[in-house]
């Protein structure tokens, strides 16, 4: 399973267990609603029990047709869309699942609550007695609400990335810690002229082109964007998931890629094939939300400093890609690149100098 499906399979699980436990809140309202003392009580239709099913069934439907239409179809075509274009557009595609439901299940109750059989004389005035019952423009509205805000969740916790907002939300890094992690800055090649060259608008137009297409491949190998600075992107690892499989080294590769194979559109449209330098390095950080208005999980350390140098020295040395000995050496043997060593390199603000090599695919 890839990084991506893995990621769409996870938003799966969390959004099963959130609906099944508000429709679960949802039979428990209705319960404590019609006990109460402001209620004229129950009718001989209604028991808890047969509620909660109802409740229950209906969700477990509406996530297989609505759920997983949204996760693995809709949400990555409204992705780059403004929120509420994205949350309007899930909201009518849930009214349109939940009304095919209840049409289903009239089908099927109304027998039932009133043993008349489909086509029998009366059936057809009460199923339509049960489908202008209010208790379903109540559900519409209160689960119309439900998935909005799954869709607005989603949107959220893909500007954060994926599992930051989670770990917000939990207060995993209210205190900072300490985590050993990789970092690869990656940072277009003569983007001052380029930016000359297009224009503002054209010039901001490409970055989100660029930016985007180098998405999948960043979700693939793993890694995390942790910033973008202008033209530069920070992608970061732990240092267990960037050394699995050679993801921060196969992520550079991957990048390229997937430029390259989109050379006629960047051509086309403006004019080049856009380059790109990148530089890696691994050490320990200290991660912890930062702020109070606008609050985001930052990391800071010698590593972020350095990586950055690293890949300011990649025009010096007329290469794309360099990375710290310090970082190849946590590669178990048989890596599956060609390795080329730089020797030991001065970097700006150093006063040891750092090891580097550049890579190359076989």
């Amino acid at each position: 399973m890839n990084e991506k499906l893995r990621i769409k399979w996870s938003k799966m699980r969390v959004i099963t267990i959130a609906w099944i436990s508000v429709a679960i809140v949802f039979a428990l309202v209705d319960h404590w609603t019609i006990n109460s003392s402001f209620s004229i009580g129950t009718s001989e239709l209604y028991s808890f029990s047969s509620n909660l099913t109802f409740h229950i069934l209906s969700t477990v439907i509406a996530i297989t047709i609505g759920a997983s239409f949204l996760v693995f179809y809709l949400h990555d075509r409204l992705i780059d869309r403004p929120y509420w274009q994205g949350i309007l557009t899930i909201v009518i595609v849930y009214i349109t699942v939940v009304t095919f439901i209840t049409l289903v299940f009239g089908l099927i109750l109304v027998p039932i609550n009133s043993s008349i059989s489909i086509g029998e004389e009366g059936f057809r005035d009460a199923y339509q007695d049960y489908l202008l019952d209010s208790i379903h423009l109540r559900n519409i509205m209160l689960w119309s609400i439900v998935v909005g805000s799954t869709q607005l969740l989603l949107q959220i916790n893909d500007k954060f990335g994926h599992g930051l907002l989670g770990k917000l939300i939990l207060g995993k890094y209210h205190k900072a810690r300490e985590e050993d992690r990789i970092f690869m800055f990656l940072d277009l090649k003569s983007s001052t002229a380029t930016a000359e060259k297009l224009g503002n608008k054209l010039y901001h137009e490409f970055l989100r082109d660029y930016f985007s297409d180098m998405t999948n491949a960043i979700i693939f190998n793993r890694g995390k964007i942790y910033q973008y600075v202008g033209d530069e992107v920070v992608i970061t690892w732990t240092k267990q998931e960037g050394i699995s499989n050679y993801n921060c080294l196969k992520c550079y590769f991957d990048i390229k890629e997937s430029i390259e194979e989109r050379k006629e559109k960047y051509i086309q449209k403006y004019g080049f094939l856009p380059e790109f330098k990148a530089g890696l390095h691994t050490g320990k950080v200290i991660a912890g939300e930062i702020g109070i208005i606008k609050r985001d999980i930052t990391y800071s350390g010698d590593v972020l400093n350095t990586a950055a140098r690293i890949q300011s020295k990649c025009n010096e040395h007329n290469v794309y890609l360099l990375a710290s000995e310090k970082l190849f050496e946590l590669f178990p043997k048989g890596i599956p690149f060609k390795k080329k060593s730089i020797g030991e390199i001065e970097l700006r603000g150093k006063s040891l100098k750092v090891a580097l090599s550049t890579f190359s695919l076989k």
